[in-house]
């Protein structure tokens, strides 16, 4: 965030807006040619980083559009729902890597994802150096607060970060970033992300520094879909008659023509708990004790999620 000026920041969200509001099928063509202009870059030595959800399925049909041999890399955490792993298997091409160590050991080691990676990241810090660059961030009349908003503000977190609650964003660290570099390191290979502006301000944020494709960073990686919103996706899916996991149940339209599912709308980690406390009930967890009570029962209890998300007032 410190890298863009207040006024640059504005002039490029701006941007962004503009571009999620085009139709659909300008938004393919733009894709497309960040598709072409990162693979030529790299010779072909790419692949799509794969999870099974929508938007990697998305993300894969539309690479491989162009470039049918690009294989997809799947990082097999055993977070996943049963459905999205039986969906990778069935998909051709796919490697699948794992990380060296279990969630169960990522929590006791690290700490649980709460509300979101920013704020999880922030407490941590904040934790480990009171007086720290965090501190400004959890004062509301901070000069930094004051220059670039009071969303940045997380004065309203300071319950958490007083907790005794362990808390951490580095499971994502662990569990996918670090074995999806090794294997980067090992093959050659440069990555297709499957990542959206409109998922988060983190993202939106590393989307307005980067834009979609990023070629001489310390991990060069291409967001192809970056100015996507979920609709598209969803559009995308039923124009093109992509397969889906099965998890998801069916995509229909509401009165309104908006886009949902008929059972989860959001797949990556059964057990991760950011952005649970935004969701409307029945929440993933809610969902999860009537898809999947077993798994529902080990998270909760064995793994202690039920004590944090009684602290966060959340339903399970």
């Amino acid at each position: 965030m410190a890298s863009i000026s207040p006024e640059e920041y504005a002039m490029k969200r701006n941007f962004l807006k503009q571009r999620q509001s085009l139709p659909l099928h300008l938004k393919i063509e733009l894709s497309k040619n960040r598709i072409k202009q990162f693979y030529e870059h790299f010779d072909g030595k790419v692949y799509v980083s794969f999870s099974g959800g929508k938007d990697s399925t998305v993300l894969l049909h539309l690479v491989r559009s162009l470039y049918p041999e690009v294989p997809a890399v799947f990082v097999d955490t055993g977070l996943e729902y049963p459905e999205v792993r039986q969906f990778v298997k069935e998909t051709e091409n796919t490697i699948t890597i794992r990380p060296k160590i279990t969630f169960k050991q990522v929590l006791e080691e690290y700490g649980y994802p709460v509300i979101s990676k920013e704020v999880a990241k922030v407490i941590e810090e904040s934790r480990r150096n009171p007086d720290g660059y965090t501190k400004k961030k959890f004062d509301p009349n901070s000069d930094y607060v004051k220059r670039y908003g009071t969303h940045y503000c997380m004065a309203k977190w300071q319950f958490l970060r007083d907790s005794d609650i362990p808390i951490s964003a580095k499971c994502c660290q662990v569990m996918k970033k670090t074995p999806a570099k090794k294997f980067e390191k090992e093959s050659g290979l440069k990555p297709f992300i499957a990542t959206m502006a409109a998922e988060s301000n983190l993202r939106k944020t590393e989307y307005l520094k980067k834009g979609c494709n990023s070629f001489n960073s310390d991990r060069p990686a291409s967001t192809p879909l970056g100015f996507w919103t979920e609709q598209d996706i969803y559009q995308y899916i039923k124009e093109f008659d992509v397969p889906y996991c099965s998890v998801y149940g069916d995509i229909l339209q509401d009165k309104k023509g908006k886009y949902y599912t008929t059972k989860v709308d959001r797949t990556g980690c059964m057990f991760c708990m950011f952005g649970v406390h935004r969701e409307k009930s029945p929440n993933k967890f809610e969902k999860m004790r009537e898809t999947h009570p077993k798994l529902h029962d080990y998270c909760i209890n064995q793994l202690g999620c039920g004590r944090v998300l009684d602290f966060l007032g959340v339903r399970y």
